[in-house]
């Protein structure tokens, strides 16, 4: 026969047990006498509950073994209140719930004449013998004396299980996003009918509508880790503190790697030492930050990336740009000092709206490249305010950049400054069809702001032409996805920077200058589960994204904020993943051509926006892939293993190679084939991008 155990134990506030306290009553104990209250009560509660409590099918499907840890008070007033459930089901959750809630009004405990609140833990033992709902072996009740000094925290630790809760998922948080992880939810959102999937990153409680997060980690828990070390490592947070007002997690993570190329450098390495913390304050206010402290040396190809001469790119009073991440110092005689900090506070007024400012990134688009809005710079600093109703959705991004390979007009120790304002308008057309439409503003940053472009609704083109002769630069866009079949989409994206309009005629005429993408995903392809497979084409005309005053370009940090390759070239992509349980793995390839500017730079051909287009060859005859031609070939293979789902922490190895044939090595960009082999541990937080 079935059995489970299920007992009471009291838990005092801050209070001993003493002989002028006196428990709950219900109607049916009122006249009970005071020394049977306790046991009245017991019995009352555990017939009302297990009358009414229908275990979960999901729990019986299965074969849960295990307890269900609830903590409730009966409050001042005799209502029953929950207070703490712990549980890997959200179903027992949602049910114990629901059975709270059929609970009569009681009198309250008393102390000294006074009414009370009055706290008590029931542990549910699974599995429930759900025909005669009672107790087969008896347990003895008794209460429990609490240490007056003692929290509810330390009480909710000790009765802690295995079974996380991960509360983040219940949150307003940023999921971090990457693209291998963003694939289920991607997958999940494009099976459903009215959803938008270009604005990135999404936030647990948008993703929780679609996707169950909770059920999905918690197949990879492991309840046999009883040490602290043990649980910590595989299945919890570093710290968690939960209250009914507030909650905060904090994580120490890591992103360590060893590798080797096939240069002369002796041995690749990143040591990145990350400390995050999420937390949640009320029911509207949420925060993130994590800082990064690292040191890395990387394949060859990437050190002279990061230590190029040229002047446009290297930051001013400093040793050198670790791509996507930032200024960089030297450390020992070949590697880079690189800290990076990153943080947010959102809030959420309502159901439809959220504000964030923080200092991080953010992404527009579909694919894995994006000419409207990509992650391959510098963290900035940003407000964002995104607007989900009816079949639209809106997001405003304003964005205070900075340009370290540009001195400030007011001080030439200073980077100078430019901001950003950005738009875009997406709207379910159909189940099927949804478009987007995108228009950026950047301005100078010497006076500030202007107070015009915090308008989230006016048209910022027109504010841009009307402030003045390249008083700023604007671009504008528009994307498009649609749902082939519950397994397949297809998506692109078209920018346009300027086009002439005198000269339509002549499509090599140097002011014609647009950038467009198409692709497609592939869901569980060929009906094989976890398989995803993704082709995408690029393709960006000479001197799009690029202004004749280089503060004036699409870009942050010395890095385009468009594709990462900037201009001048068509690239094709091909993305396949499949993860199977705990392990997962990609394959990467790409195939392109880009026009380079030479070893002088003289002369812009088109393809670098922090060159003024002023110093171009010519006016016409302009053509893709012109200048310093380079044909290129990536092939990048990863496998993961999954350690902490709590945390997103893996094991993984990775093998690329590189082909980079440019007419003439140049800056930053020599004559390359590189074989880069790099294994490690790293927590899944953002990404990183070698592929240029």
């Amino acid at each position: 026969m079935l059995k489970k155990y299920i007992f009471l134990v009291l838990l005092f506030p801050s209070i001993f047990f003493a002989q002028e306290e006196k428990y709950p009553v219900y109607d049916t104990c009122k006249n009970t006498e005071l020394s049977f209250l306790q046991n009245c009560f017991y019995a009352t509660t555990e017939k009302l509950f297990f009358s009414e409590f229908k275990t979960p099918s999901i729990v019986i499907e299965e074969r849960f073994i295990g307890t269900a840890n609830t903590i409730f008070a009966v409050t001042e007033e005799g209502e029953f209140k929950l207070i703490y459930i712990n549980t890997p089901y959200e179903e027992v959750k949602e049910e114990i719930k629901r059975v709270f809630k059929t609970f009569p009004k009681i009198k309250p405990a008393r102390y000294n004449n006074h009414d009370i609140e009055m706290k008590f833990e029931l542990p549910i033992g699974f599995p429930l013998n759900q025909k005669t709902k009672k107790v087969t072996t008896p347990v003895a009740v008794h209460p429990i004396k609490e240490n007056p000094k003692e929290s509810l925290f330390d009480v909710v630790e000790e009765n802690k299980h295995l079974e996380t809760d991960f509360i983040e998922h219940k949150s307003k948080l940023n999921i971090p996003f990457t693209h291998r992880s963003y694939v289920d939810y991607e997958f999940a959102m494009h099976k459903a009918n009215g959803t938008h999937t270009a604005s990135k990153p999404y936030t647990y409680n948008e993703i929780s509508k679609y996707y169950d997060l909770t059920k999905e980690k918690k197949q990879f828990l492991k309840p046999n880790k009883e040490t602290w070390l043990g649980k910590k490592v595989w299945n919890e947070h570093l710290l968690e503190v939960v209250n009914k007002n507030y909650w905060f997690t904090v994580d120490f993570l890591l992103d360590v790697q060893l590798g080797k190329d096939d240069s002369d450098v002796d041995y690749t390495y990143n040591n990145s030492r990350i400390v995050n913390i999420n937390g949640e304050i009320g029911k509207n206010l949420s925060f993130s930050t994590s800082y990064y402290e690292s040191q890395g040396r990387f394949a060859d190809y990437v050190n002279s990336f990061i230590t190029n001469r040229a002047t446009n790119v290297r930051p001013k009073n400093s040793e050198g740009l670790v791509p996507g991440r930032g200024k960089t110092k030297g450390f020992k005689t070949d590697s880079h000092d690189y800290p990076v900090a990153e943080a947010y506070i959102a809030y959420t007024p309502n159901k439809f709206m959220q504000f964030q400012f923080g200092n991080g990134k953010n992404f527009i688009g579909d694919g894995y490249r994006s000419f409207i809005l990509s992650d391959v710079s510098s963290p900035s600093t940003y407000l964002k305010m995104k607007l989900d109703i009816w079949k639209i959705q809106y997001t405003n991004v304003w964005m205070w950049s900075t340009e370290p390979s540009i001195s400030s007009v007011s001080d030439a120790n200073e980077h100078a400054r430019k901001y950003i304002a950005a738009h875009y308008f997406s709207i379910n057309v159909n189940d099927r069809l949804n478009l987007g439409f995108f228009e950026t503003a950047i301005s100078k940053g010497e006076n500030g702001i202007d107070a015009g472009f915090l308008n989230p609704l006016i048209f910022y083109r027109s504010l841009e032409f009307n402030r003045g002769e390249d008083a700023g630069n604007a671009i504008l866009g528009m994307s498009a996805k649609y749902k082939l079949n519950d397994n397949i989409s297809l998506y692109s994206q078209f920018i346009l920077d300027e086009f002439s309009v005198g000269n339509l005629s002549d499509l090599t005429d140097w002011k014609h200058k647009y950038a467009y993408q198409i692709g497609a995903k592939y869901f569980d392809a060929f009906k094989v589960e976890n398989l995803f497979l993704q082709l995408e084409y690029n393709r960006a005309r000479p001197y799009t994204f690029s202004h004749k005053s280089p503060i004036l370009n699409y870009g942050n940090y010395s890095q385009p904020l468009g594709h990462l390759w900037g201009a001048n070239f068509w690239e094709t992509v091909a993305i396949a993943r499949y993860k199977k349980g705990r392990w997962s793995g990609s394959a990467k390839f790409i195939l392109g051509k880009k026009g380079f500017d030479y070893q002088d730079q003289s002369v812009s051909y088109g393809g670098d926006i922090y060159l003024s287009y002023e110093s171009r060859p010519s006016d016409t005859g302009i053509e893709l892939t012109q200048g310093n031609t380079a044909n290129i070939f990536i092939a990048d293979l990863q496998a993961n293993y999954l350690i902490n789902p709590s945390n997103n922490t893996n094991l993984f190895a990775g093998l690329s190679y590189r082909d980079f044939s440019p007419e003439a090595s140049s800056n930053g960009y020599p004559v390359d084939s590189t074989v880069w082999f790099s294994v490690g541990v790293r927590a899944d937080l953002f990404n990183w991008y070698f592929d240029f």
